[in-house]
């Protein structure tokens, strides 16, 4: 498995870029953020991965492991393949993907072109619950701090910061403390999370 690939860019074109690296040149369909800053900087590193299929192998690009790891996420969902999942991330910002399926915002998933609705409710039911499974997984009976803070008004902003790969316990905290500073709104407790846990 090829998972992290640093060269020079060849060439670029549509999204797709051939990225040499020790003189083999590898042609990788990159995610929207990751082809600007590739085709910027003429070099570059991306992590990868490589789709074995019938039809043939693929290798995609993303800007960071959060990016990839929520790629997986989308390309686990029945009917979801790995264009369409490229072509999610291309068309709205990590945290907006990850807020748009912890509120269940079937409208503003299905406004990604080919992204029809019955399959932006199979991804917002399928990695809701792989999001909550997580969490009771890594769940610790010593993690006072989860019972006082996980009521129903705090969970979507908890599995929302999740799905871009913070633990538990640093989710927990992050809106613990957006609440205390008087925060509510689920978009300005994911803002100030995401702002405050790195």
């Amino acid at each position: 498995m090829i998972g992290y690939i640093k060269g020079n860019v060849l060439s670029a074109l549509d999204g797709v870029v051939l990225l040499e690296n020790n003189g083999i040149g590898y042609e990788i369909t990159c995610s929207a953020e990751v082809y600007q800053k590739l085709l910027a900087d003429k070099k570059g590193e991306v992590y990868t991965y490589l789709a074995v299929r019938e039809d043939g192998v693929s290798l995609y690009g993303f800007i960071s492991a959060e990016e990839k790891k929520m790629f997986l996420k989308l390309i686990s969902v029945s009917g979801v393949g790995p264009k369409m999942g490229i072509t999610v991330l291309s068309n709205m910002k990590l945290k907006d993907l990850a807020l748009k399926i912890a509120t269940s915002d079937v409208k503003g998933l299905s406004s990604v072109k080919g992204l029809g609705k019955k399959t932006a409710e199979r991804i917002i039911l399928e990695l809701r619950e792989k999001i909550s499974e997580e969490e009771t997984l890594s769940a610790n009976s010593t993690d006072t701090l989860s019972a006082e803070v996980i009521t129903k008004d705090n969970e979507d902003a908890i599995i929302a910061l999740m799905s871009l790969g913070f633990t538990k316990q640093e989710c927990v905290k992050a809106v613990k403390e957006a609440k205390d500073n008087g925060l509510s709104n689920i978009e300005q407790v994911i803002a100030y999370a995401i702002k405050h846990i790195k």
